[in-house]
């Protein structure tokens, strides 16, 4: 007891140490980034706090501060002043078993553009044979894409270890539609350098999908610089994403260029995948003539 007593202490010392100050910068510190969020090292806390009496006021003071910290970083309210004016984008990765027909359900309407990670070619049909006057798109690699206006697909690319970057255009918006390998394995940073390597930084473009990357990654810092992430922008709630509604890791993101105005940003919950849903609502680009 003793010797589980120590090693969950020193666990919890490396994993805060990392999450605050190494992050994933290494790949060995990655791994332990990726797997130990706050609140996994708040529970092995609470754990510490029943099972070593020696250190529990301690260990309490220690789980208050994590709380208040966890809380002030996860937690988004920019719903003032929002509204559902504009473009409404929705991603979700459906985990392979839901259709598009069931996106609308739970989005409660249907969107203009939805982005169905994990999609099949049964549910596509099924939905395209009920609406007939919509417009659909099923990648190689399984990513669905839905739209009320005509669509463009331009590109799609896949790296070798299974990450893919689609892109499309409708509603005069350039689309980039990203599935990252859930390999944990694997190096974010190569990952993400694939996206970055796949895409053009530009006005009205939207880079959305499930980047299996949490937003407090070193390796966002070309997005936060050359986009705006919605739910940051105009979300209410925890911003995690992942896993089966419990607020783990943000794991699935909306990017938007500056140039598109964030009217609101919301995190649908539903227990038909282990990912939510995220919906925003952007400003519709003015077209020059």
């Amino acid at each position: 007891m003793k010797q589980l007593k120590t090693g969950i202490q020193v666990l919890i010392i490396i994993a805060v140490l990392i999450h605050f100050r190494v992050k994933d910068y290494f790949y060995v510190s990655a791994i332990i980034f990726y797997a130990f969020p706050l609140p996994i090292i708040m529970l092995l806390t609470s754990f510490s706090i029943i099972v070593n009496k020696k250190w529990r006021k301690i260990s309490m003071l220690f789980l208050l501060v994590l709380s208040v910290i966890w809380y002030f970083k996860s937690y988004v309210s920019n719903h003032n002043h929002t509204s559902k004016n504009g473009l409404e984008i929705v991603v979700w990765n459906a985990g392979h078993n839901q259709s598009f027909e069931e996106a609308f359900l739970e989005n409660k309407r249907i969107p203009d553009v939805l982005v169905l990670i994990e999609c099949n070619l049964k549910s596509i049909q099924k939905t395209q044979n009920t609406y007939p006057n919509y417009y659909f798109h099923l990648s190689e690699e399984e990513i669905g894409i839905f739209s009320r206006t005509p669509l463009k697909i331009i590109s799609e690319v896949t790296s070798e270890t299974n990450s893919t970057v689609l892109k499309f255009s409708t509603n005069n918006i350039i689309f980039y539609a990203v599935d990252l390998t859930a390999e944990i394995f694997n190096s974010r940073k190569e990952e993400l350098q694939f996206v970055y390597a796949n895409i053009e930084y530009h006005n009205n473009s939207v880079v959305l999908g499930d980047f299996n990357t949490p937003l407090e990654s070193i390796y966002f810092e070309d997005f936060k610089n050359n986009y705006n992430h919605a739910f940051s922008v105009k979300g209410k709630g925890f911003k995690e994403t992942w896993f089966w509604n419990l607020p783990l890791l943000s794991l699935d993101h909306i990017w938007v260029s500056h140039n598109l105005k964030i009217n609101k940003t919301d995190k649908i919950t539903t227990w038909k995948s282990d990912h939510s849903m995220l919906r925003t609502y952007v400003s519709r680009p003015t077209i020059r003539k």
